[in-house]
C-alpha cells in the first residue's frame, strides 16, 4: 500500500448494510473507495451511490485500481467471492493485498488464503466486532491476523479501528466466532425462549417476571430480537460457521446447528421478508414479532 501521505484505494466487495458504511466512512477519511457490482441487487447499488463508492466496470478493473481489497459478504458467499476475484487477480497480475472480512471459520479462512495466496496476492484475516460504522464512531473494530499489518494499520489514518490479533492467519476469524457466537447466540437464545413461552401461553407472565428478576436482559430482548429480524437469513450461515469452529475445538456443533434452525425459522416467516429500511420503518414491536413467529403456519 502507498504512504499514509498518498490516499489508498480501497476495493470494497460488497457495499451492503456494513460494507456500504464502512465505504462511507473511509472515503469522507479521505480514502478512494471502488467497487464492481456485476450481478448484484439494484439495492446494493443505490446503497453504493449513495456512499460515494466508485463503480468500476468490471472485476479486473477493480484489481488492478486497488491497493486493498476488503470483503465484506454474507458467510455463505465469502469462498465464491474469493475464486471470482483469484481469477481478475490473475488476468490482472496483481499482488493486491485481500482481506477476509467475513463472518467464517477458521478452517474456512484458511481455504480461502490458500485460494488468494496461489493468485499472487497477499492474504489476510479479518473480523469486524459492532455494527455498521458511523462518523466519528469508535463502536466497530477491525481486528485483524496475518503478515502484511502495516498496510492495514494505516487505515487507522482514514476512519477504521484496526487492530492487530496476530500474524497468524485464522486468529482474527476465531475471535469474531467466538464474539458472535456470545451476542448472536445470545439473540437466538432469547427469541426461541420467547417463541416457546408464547406457544406454551405463559408469555406475558414470563415478560412480567423478566421485568423483575431480569431487567437488563428484557430490555436487550425488546431491543435485539426487532432488529434482528431482516438480518436473521445472513445469520444462518454464520451460525453453521460457528458450528465447525465449535467442532474444531473439540466442542459439539449441535448447539450453533440448532442456533442456525432459529434463524432459519425466522428468515422463513413472511414477517422477515423485507429490506432493513423498509424494516426500519415498518417499527414492528418485540411482541409483535413473536406473536407473528409463533403463530402456527400452513
Amino acid at each position: 500500500m502507498r504512504d499514509v501521505a498518498s490516499p489508498p484505494t480501497i476495493a470494497l466487495m460488497s457495499p451492503g448494510d456494513m460494507g456500504h458504511s464502512v465505504g462511507a466512512l473511509l472515503k469522507r477519511h479521505g480514502a478512494r473507495v471502488i467497487s464492481a457490482l456485476d450481478g448484484r441487487s439494484q439495492r446494493t447499488t443505490d446503497l453504493a451511490v449513495a456512499a460515494g463508492i466508485e463503480l468500476m466496470p468490471s472485476d479486473i478493473d477493480m484489481i488492478e485500481a486497488a491497493d486493498v481489497v476488503l470483503s465484506i459478504v454474507a458467510p455463505a458467499s465469502a469462498e465464491s467471492l474469493a475464486n471470482r476475484l483469484a481469477q481478475a487477480m490473475n488476468a490482472a497480475d496483481s499482488d493486491v493485498v485481500y482481506v477476509d472480512c467475513n463472518a467464517i471459520a477458521p478452517e474456512t479462512v484458511t481455504r480461502i488464503a490458500g485460494v488468494i495466496e496461489r493468485a499472487g496476492g497477499h492474504f489476510m484475516d479479518a473480523g469486524i466486532v459492532g455494527p455498521p460504522p458511523r462518523e466519528d464512531s469508535r463502536a466497530t473494530r477491525f481486528y485483524i491476523s496475518g503478515k502484511e499489518t502495516n498496510g492495514l494499520m494505516q487505515l487507522n489514518h482514514f476512519g477504521l479501528d484496526v487492530r492487530l490479533v496476530s500474524a497468524r492467519i485464522g486468529d482474527a476469524s476465531a475471535l469474531k466466532m467466538c464474539y458472535a457466537a456470545l451476542n448472536k447466540g445470545t439473540i437466538a437464545l432469547m427469541t426461541g425462549v420467547s417463541v416457546m413461552a408464547e406457544r406454551l401461553g405463559v408469555e406475558a407472565i414470563f415478560d412480567q417476571e423478566l421485568q423483575l428478576s431480569q431487567s437488563p436482559v428484557r430490555q436487550r430482548m425488546h431491543s435485539q430480537v426487532p432488529s434482528m429480524v431482516p438480518k436473521a437469513h445472513r445469520w444462518i450461515g454464520e451460525m453453521e460457521e460457528i458450528a465447525k469452529t465449535f467442532s474444531a475445538a473439540d466442542l459439539s456443533p449441535a448447539t450453533f446447528e440448532g442456533i442456525a434452525d432459529i434463524y432459519r425459522l425466522v428468515s422463513d416467516h413472511p414477517i422477515a421478508v423485507t429490506s432493513p429500511e423498509a424494516w426500519r420503518k415498518a417499527t414492528r414491536s418485540y411482541h409483535e414479532i413473536i406473536t407473528a413467529l409463533a403463530a402456527e403456519r400452513d
